[in-house]
C-alpha cells in the first residue's frame, strides 16, 4: 500500500490549491491534544493461513497470536483485530479458538471481509455478502460477549474507486452498523514479514535479526513521516492509527514496536477513542483505486498537494530478499 507512488497525482508541495475549499472544512482542531495511538491488526487470525502447511502452519497461527496478545497485555495496550473469515475457516477448529483472546478485555474483533477481495472490483451485492459472510465466526462471538461489532476495514484499504461505488458500499456498512476503520501509519509490515518468512525457512537466524532490526528502523522512520503529514495537512497531529498484519515479524517485535511510540510520548487508545477525534469525523469523500494512509486522503480533499516521494520505501535488500531468483 504505498502512497508515495501511486499518489503521485497529489504530489508537489504542501500548499492550498483552493484556499476557500480548505478553510470550508477546518477546523479539526479545536484544541491541544496529547498524543495517541491505536493499535490495529489485519488479516487475523493469521495472515497466512490458507498456505500450505496443516498443523505445522496451524502451530505458528496460534504461536504468533500468543506472541502478539501477550506483548500487547503486559503494557496494557488497547488494540483491535480484523478478521478474514476465510483464513478462520484454513485454520479449522483452532481458527475460531485463536479469535476468543480478541474478544475480551482491551482487545476487540472487527470485520476484514469474507474472502480478502479487491473492492474495487465488487458491485454492491457481492460487496454486501463479502462484509455478511465476514461476520459468520465473529458476529455470534461478539454478540455472545454482549459486545458490538463496530468496525470494518476494507481490504487493501480500496473504499471504492468511483463515487458510485464508493457511496453505495458506505451505505451497506451503515446498514449493518459499522464505521470504516481509519489507518493512519504504514510500515509495510507486510515487505518485511515476506524477507523475515523466508530468512526462517532458511533457518538464517542472522538475516532473521537483520530483517528485524530493518523493520524497527523503518517503523521508526514511518512513525514520524506520518505524524508530520498529518501535522501540515490538519494543523495538528490528531491520533495516530497503526496498520499491522497478523504475521511473524510482528509476533517477534511487538515489544519493539510499542516501544517506538513510548519513546516518543505516545498514549495509547482504543480505535474508538482515536476516531472520536473529529478528523476522523467524516468518512473520505474522494474516490481513488489505490489505498493511501488518511494524511494523503485528508490532504487530497482539502486541495493540499503533497510530496509523497519524501516517504521512504523498505530497503531494497529487503525486497530482494524476497525474490527466490535473487542471489543470497
Amino acid at each position: 500500500m504505498r502512497t508515495r507512488l501511486v499518489m503521485a497525482g497529489l504530489v508537489l508541495l504542501l500548499t492550498p490549491a483552493d484556499p476557500a475549499r480548505s478553510q470550508a472544512i477546518e477546523p479539526v482542531c479545536p484544541s491541544p491534544h496529547d498524543r495517541t495511538v491505536a493499535i490495529t491488526f489485519d488479516d487475523l487470525p493469521y495472515t497466512r493461513a490458507g498456505d500450505a502447511g496443516g498443523q505445522e502452519l496451524a502451530a505458528v497461527a496460534r504461536a504468533t497470536n500468543e506472541a502478539i496478545l501477550a506483548g500487547l497485555a503486559v503494557r496494557n495496550v488497547p488494540a483491535i483485530g480484523f478478521v478474514v473469515e476465510r483464513r478462520v475457516q484454513a485454520l479449522g477448529e483452532i481458527g475460531q479458538t485463536l479469535l476468543e483472546p480478541w474478544n475480551t478485555g482491551q482487545f476487540e474483533l472487527g470485520n476484514h471481509s469474507a474472502n480478502h477481495p479487491d473492492s474495487n472490483t465488487l458491485d454492491v451485492d457481492a460487496f454486501r455478502r463479502e462484509v455478511i459472510d465476514g461476520e459468520a465466526t465473529i458476529r455470534p462471538m461478539v454478540e455472545k460477549a454482549g459486545r458490538t461489532l463496530r468496525f470494518f476495514r476494507f481490504p487493501y484499504n480500496h473504499l471504492g474507486d468511483t463515487d458510485q461505488r464508493r457511496e453505495a458500499f458506505e451505505r451497506v456498512l451503515g446498514e449493518r452498523g459499522y464505521h470504516l476503520a481509519a489507518s493512519t501509519i504504514d510500515t509495510s509490515d507486510y515487505v518485511f514479514d515476506a524477507a523475515y518468512e523466508r530468512a526462517l525457512a532458511r533457518s538464517d537466524t542472522a538475516m532473521v535479526r537483520r530483517i528485524e532490526d530493518a523493520y524497527i528502523d523503518y517503523s521508526r522512520v514511518e512513525i514520524a513521516y506520518y505524524a508530520d503529514l498529518n501535522r501540515k495537512v490538519l494543523g495538528c497531529e490528531p491520533p495516530g492509527i497503526l496498520l499491522l498484519h497478523a504475521n511473524r515479524i510482528n509476533a517477534a517485535t511487538i515489544d519493539r514496536i510499542l516501544g517506538l511510540f513510548r519513546s516518543t510520548s505516545y498514549r495509547f487508545v482504543s480505535l474508538e477513542e482515536a476516531q472520536a477525534h473529529p478528523a476522523y469525523r467524516q468518512p473520505p469523500r474522494f474516490a481513488t483505486k489505490f489505498g493511501p494512509m488518511w494524511g494523503y486522503r485528508w490532504a487530497r480533499e482539502r486541495d493540499l498537494k503533497v510530496d509523497g516521494s519524501k516517504e521512504e520505501e523498505p530497503p531494497a535488500w529487503v525486497t530482494q530478499y524476497t525474490d527466490p531468483d535473487a542471489p543470497l
